[in-house]
């Protein structure tokens, strides 16, 4: 009644038509506009975090990985609150790679980094950490390492109907686009290192040589780095209990190698030890803080040293995603012409179901890991087949004369020029 009251007399009567006509054109499929939009500030600032963008599928708020062809195989990247597990490898060579990718991506992006290991300095893994490639001016690196890996004939060997499937995604971008490539030859600038906010928890020197914990307990080093990671959320306001703070941030929480022995977990060392629920309540105690903040949390874990198959288990269970690495240094597919091209398999083990009922489960099962020169790059293993009619076979020439090879005993002809008829 009061905007018919507004709108009877005056020259305010074809504002209020236009307002009207307005009003009437507007569906369910249309945006909202700058003010609806405005009012609503939670979303709006989830959004404008440097370095995360949100899913297509769930809404749910993501970050990079560090390595976009990981993201590409996760639905896009990890999920904020949620935990990613690296099951490293045999020698522990490639599972530190992803660690620092994970942490030179918060470095780029200006996320605060929790760093915690009991076997190297904080302080030194971050001078370890990748150089990032952020423009054009490095592609001409990131060809030439392209270039030396591939054989001069290796596009000859490839199908004509095999170059049109879909590629990972492999090349330096700006340093806008989520997620960013890294020069594992080269260490990252020391001026980024210094201007990076970030926390670190080095076991050594938190806990004294000397030391009663009851055995009923967490490990004393689990409940120390609780209590460190609990504190940096709570006091700077990574749950949002400071509404006043205008800046959102990210906290990327980096564990290195938890469940060895240098944590005091004998997990690793018998296949029934008395602290075999250490590893797992401090995993469901991490969760509990992850779910309730911005923060997102990559812990390696060596379960290849752990015998007993049921707490391998429950550990993927109390993890949101889990990564596979499988290295052939020291096996048989080492020398396997199949292998010759990689260095290991790297298995998605799970994938988490973020507000929805179904997780996402990529396509693509057989993918192989490969350390270049510069590079860390994931790829599939195997093209997939086609028997169709369309495809070029092998002359039967040539399948006579591997006929021959096979004997009498395996149904070859008397002539020997005609192929087998299966």
């Amino acid at each position: 009644m009061a905007a018919q009251a507004a709108c009877g007399t005056g020259t305010g009567t074809v504002g209020c038509v236009t307002a009207a006509a307005s009003k009437n054109n507007v569906t369910s499929f249309q945006r909202r506009g700058p003010r609806a939009s405005s009012t609503d500030s939670g979303g709006s600032r989830l959004v404008s975090i440097a370095g995360t963008r949100p899913s297509v599928r769930n809404g749910q708020l993501l970050v990079s990985t560090g390595l976009p062809a990981l993201d590409q195989l996760l639905g896009g990247g990890l999920a904020s609150g949620t935990v990613l597990l690296i099951e490293e490898d045999k020698y522990n060579i490639y599972s530190p790679l992803l660690f620092k990718y994970f942490l030179a991506e918060g470095i780029i992006n200006g996320h605060t980094l929790c760093i915690a290991s009991a076997k190297e300095n904080p302080a030194d893994i971050l001078q370890e950490l990748p150089a990032p490639l952020l423009d054009d001016n490095f592609k001409k690196e990131f060809d030439e390492d392209l270039s030396n890996d591939k054989a001069p004939d290796s596009k000859m060997k490839i199908a004509w109907r095999y170059q049109l499937l879909p590629k990972m995604e492999a090349g330096p971008v700006s340093s806008s686009r989520f997620g960013h490539y890294y020069d594992i030859s080269k260490k990252m600038p020391k001026e980024l290192i210094e201007a990076s906010k970030w926390h670190g928890f080095y076991l050594p020197e938190k806990i004294p040589s000397t030391l009663n914990v009851e055995p009923c307990s967490l490990t004393h080093g689990y409940i120390k780095l609780l209590q460190f990671i609990q504190k940096i959320i709570y006091e700077e306001g990574f749950d949002g209990s400071n509404p006043q703070k205008k800046q959102k941030n990210i906290l990327r929480i980096g564990i290195q190698s938890l469940g060895s022995p240098l944590w005091g977990d004998d997990v690793c060392c018998a296949d029934s030890c008395d602290s075999s629920h250490n590893l797992t309540k401090f995993l469901y105690v991490l969760r509990g803080l992850l779910r309730t903040s911005l923060s997102a949390c990559i812990i390696t874990v060596p379960t290849h040293l752990i015998q007993n198959k049921a707490i391998i288990a429950r550990i993927t269970n109390l993890s949101d995603t889990v990564v596979h690495l499988e290295s052939f240094i020291g096996s048989e597919r080492e020398t396997h012409p199949l292998y010759k091209d990689y260095h290991g398999l790297i298995h998605i083990r799970q994938i988490p179901r973020l507000n929805n009922l179904i997780c996402d489960v990529s396509d693509v099962k057989d993918l192989a890991f490969k350390l270049k020169r510069k590079l860390f790059t994931i790829e599939r293993l195997h093209l997939p087949p086609d028997l169709s009619d369309t495809v070029s076979r092998s002359s039967k020439q040539d399948l006579a004369e591997s006929a021959k090879l096979l004997g009498p005993g395996c149904g070859m002809m008397a002539a020997g020029k005609k192929h087998l008829d299966f």
